[in-house]
């Protein structure tokens, strides 16, 4: 094992220096206004969480999670996502007392890295949950919040890709051998690999018109902007089917009707290594990121594995992502460097008091304590000497 040098991190993990921590506390004000005023209200769940409950029911891979074991003997595990803590405390004390529920959080995940290549292991999520409501309206909700939430953030360049778990799930059982195949299939849809898709249609050894209709629904069902584009796709004889694509033309409508027809694509063929997901799931992408900046969805199996028959539905944010592609710059805030010697302590508190009673920001610092005196002026707007003998004190 290598040794750890003194300096090095955890793999995975970072530091959110001064400038980049102020921009994500401003993600998060603006966040907290935002979702408060459409009646979100804010909750916060433990960093650390029993395997036993939210480890197994997270649908992150066991191989992903932070684990330790407490003095009792308990394995915990460092929250992977928030949705699944926070369906553990609707279901066990808030959803009885009012439903449905509208919950907002700004929270730190953590995701074990096997190897270092940039992804992180700890990153914030902010986003919401709508418990309780299984309609369609609902998961409208979800998806024109998040489309005004990046829009709030300055964020103009971005599109949203619209799809349903329960379908692509259907369709592909129908058109495979074995849960093994669909599986695996769902594995590369994941991982976007369509030609790793294709590639494993061919060893399952279909009938070729299966194969074809494989082929054919990879290549056009991803990406269209009508969602009737998607209706050559669905077996009309599948009742299950049926219910479910004309759920997706309601949930289409109110999209329409909500002015987001140009920001929006319906892509059959989407999928999420969340595996709770039951129903409608969506992505938000945006210029000048290669990632989704956020997704959410339905996942109403996650409430059954907390006994709990009710809908819910939600997404979830990624703020670095976020920083990366907001396009508004944080001006700093006047900020008003104070230098005093001993002989003018007293005065430099005091100027200080008045200073910040005014709103303004101010710092003060004994001069002999800075070893280099420009580079450390230079972090701040307005430099005041309280220095004897020196002809700016005042």
């Amino acid at each position: 094992m290598t040794p750890i040098r003194k300096f090095e991190k955890p793999l995975g993990m970072r530091d959110s220096f001064p400038l980049i921590n102020e921009k994500k506390e401003k993600v998060r004000d603006i966040g907290r206004r935002f979702f408060q005023s459409r009646g979100f209200d804010f909750i916060k769940t433990p960093t650390v969480e029993y395997y036993e409950t939210i480890g197994k029911a997270s649908a992150i891979p066991d191989s992903s999670l932070f684990k330790l074991v407490d003095r009792q003997g308990e394995t915990l595990v460092l929250r992977p996502d928030m949705t699944t803590p926070i369906v553990r405390v609707a279901t066990s004390k808030l959803l009885k007392e009012q439903i449905p529920l509208r919950l907002a959080y700004f929270a730190n995940v953590f995701r074990a890295q096997e190897h270092e290549g940039g992804r992180p292991a700890e990153f914030e999520q902010m986003g919401v949950e709508l418990i309780g409501d299984d309609s369609v309206y609902a998961d409208a909700e979800m998806i024109i919040t998040a489309s005004e939430f990046v829009q709030e953030l300055g964020i103009d360049s971005y599109r949203l890709t619209v799809g349903h778990a329960g379908l692509l799930q259907s369709i592909l059982t129908q058109l495979t051998q074995s849960e093994e195949q669909v599986k695996e299939l769902r594995k590369l849809l994941v991982e976007k690999n369509m030609v790793g898709f294709e590639d494993a249609v061919r060893t399952f050894g279909l009938s070729n018109e299966d194969e074809q209709r494989f082929i054919e629904f990879i290549g056009q069902a991803s990406n269209v902007q009508s969602i009737q584009q998607l209706r050559p796709f669905i077996d009309e004889t599948n009742d299950a089917q049926v219910t479910m694509f004309s759920y997706l033309n309601d949930l289409s409508s109110l999209l329409e009707n909500a002015g987001l027809s140009k920001m929006i694509t319906y892509d059959l063929t989407l999928t999420s290594e969340m595996s709770y997901y039951t129903g409608m799931l969506f992505e938000v992408f945006a210029s000048g990121s290669g990632f989704a900046i956020g997704n959410g969805g339905r996942y109403d199996g996650l409430l059954q594995a907390f006994n709990s028959d009710v809908g819910a539905t939600g997404f979830g944010l990624r703020v670095d992502r976020l920083l990366e592609v907001m396009t508004t710059t944080t001006t700093r805030e006047p900020h008003t460097l104070i230098l005093f010697d001993s002989a003018n302590y007293a005065k430099a508190v005091h100027k200080a008091v008045n200073s910040r009673n005014q709103g303004i920001r101010t710092t003060i610092q004994y001069k002999e304590s800075v070893e280099d005196q420009e580079a450390f002026q230079a972090n701040f707007s307005d430099v005041v000497w309280l220095i004897e003998g020196d002809g700016n004190n005042e």
